[in-house]
């Protein structure tokens, strides 16, 4: 017998305490003045960022078109490029290693839910990309992923495990096809 879903569970269930429900209130306040600002003020949205707590290297690109949720979650070595309208739903820490690129319309969720709860309450794990990894063009990366350094992720791969260094991976679900040197 299949389990019935406790919506009014799911509802009443408090997910984040006080000073984070502040902060996002604020991000969302903030939100047009990262959205908003040209494409060519990389400094303006990093400057941002870092204003609500991401650890930003230097020299990163952040599009204005791209997602964030929580940027206090955020970990941007030098050099990391988030492409446009990327998400990065950063309910848990994303670490993005240096000269890594996350490309348009990449994906990458820290968040999900426990099945086997009724309430399906909210369940979170960090995300790492290393060092010169690529997520390419509209690719997925799930709660607790590494991808390893230089390792590619193709484009509208879907990876629920890890992806080793210097390794490419693509597909749904991701299949490891080689190593590149």
């Amino acid at each position: 017998m299949t389990q019935r879903v406790d919506v009014a569970a799911n509802r009443a269930a408090r997910k984040y305490d006080a000073l984070t429900q502040v902060k996002r209130v604020l991000w969302a306040l903030c939100w047009p003045l990262f959205r908003l600002s040209p494409r060519p003020m990389w400094g303006w949205r990093v400057w941002i960022l870092r204003a609500f707590g991401a650890q930003v290297g230097r020299g990163v690109h952040v599009y204005p078109s791209a997602r964030i949720t929580m940027p206090w979650h955020l970990r941007l070595a030098d050099e990391v490029a988030i492409g446009d309208r990327a998400i990065l739903y950063a309910l848990d820490v994303i670490t993005i290693g240096a000269r890594a690129t996350v490309s348009q319309y990449a994906h990458l969720c820290t968040g999900s839910h426990d099945l086997g709860d009724p309430a399906r309450a909210l369940k979170t794990a960090p995300i790492m990309i290393g060092a010169d990894a690529w997520v390419c063009a509209d690719a997925f990366v799930g709660p607790g992923v590494q991808i390893g350094k230089s390792a590619v992720l193709g484009a509208r791969a879907v990876a629920f495990k890890a992806l080793p260094d210097r390794c490419v991976g693509i597909g749904n679900p991701m299949q490891i096809r080689s190593r590149h040197d």
